[in-house]
């Protein structure tokens, strides 16, 4: 028993590095191509080197860290191949999600979506704070379609996300366009249109990664040095 528990511990404590990491990765602290070593991983997150360990092992199984010739391992840096492809995926998954949500969601669901898409608004000229609730919103949304399976798909590649430099609301303009196209979605799954909300979906993606693209476009015109994108 006492065996089993230290088991528990031991792969919890594993989980949380694990989710510590990505979330430094996605907040910034650790950029594409940065090395990670495992001594100063666990004193930025406070716990020792063994969960890390694990948790690193983990995070380059899954294609998020990759090696580094003499220095462990590096958060990796995604070509812009892999960046298309990423959102060609992502878009039908959030088009799928969309249409699900259309019909399960509850009036009190739709209500919380409205709700974080009025607190989204607010955030415009905080990219930061705008992205922290998109995510939200979009977990919301991911519960009301109703389906493990896909929330599970879904949440592998938010992980894959976080890889991206930025957020695309550091544009100008793009929390205002993407309330619109929230507000759009949300419309659709009120009146149970699968179809019009699964288009819905897959636009609001598209039009996400045309965002990334110009800011992609804007960085290599004034210079600005991004590996690999």
């Amino acid at each position: 028993m006492t065996e089993n528990r230290t088991e528990d511990l031991s792969k919890t404590r594993g989980q949380n590095a694990y989710r510590a990491i990505l979330a430094a990765i996605r907040d910034g602290h650790y950029k594409p191509g940065d090395p990670l070593r495992e001594e100063e991983v666990a004193m930025r997150i406070g716990v020792s080197r063994t969960p890390v360990r694990e948790a690193l092992g983990r995070l380059q199984e899954k294609g998020l860290l990759e090696a580094a010739p003499g220095r462990g391992v590096a958060v990796a840096v995604l070509s812009m191949q892999q960046i298309f492809e990423l959102y060609a995926i992502r878009q039908e998954m959030e088009g799928l999600v969309a249409r699900f949500a259309a019909q399960h969601a509850t009036e009190a669901e739709i209500a919380n979506l409205e709700r974080l898409n009025e607190q989204f608004l607010k955030a415009d000229g905080t990219p930061k704070l705008a992205a922290l609730i998109n995510r939200q919103f979009h977990a919301r949304l991911y519960d009301a379609a109703r389906n493990r399976y896909l929330r599970q798909a879904v949440e592998d590649l938010q992980e894959t996300i976080a890889l991206l430099p930025e957020t695309t609301f550091v544009q100008e303009g793009r929390t205002v366009i993407a309330h619109g196209e929230h507000k759009e979605l949300i419309d659709a799954i009120r009146a149970r249109d699968t179809l019009k909300a699964e288009a819905a979906g897959i636009n609001h993606i598209r039009k996400a990664l045309e965002t990334r693209l110009a800011i992609t476009d804007h960085e290599e015109a004034v210079g600005v040095f991004r590996p690999a994108r």
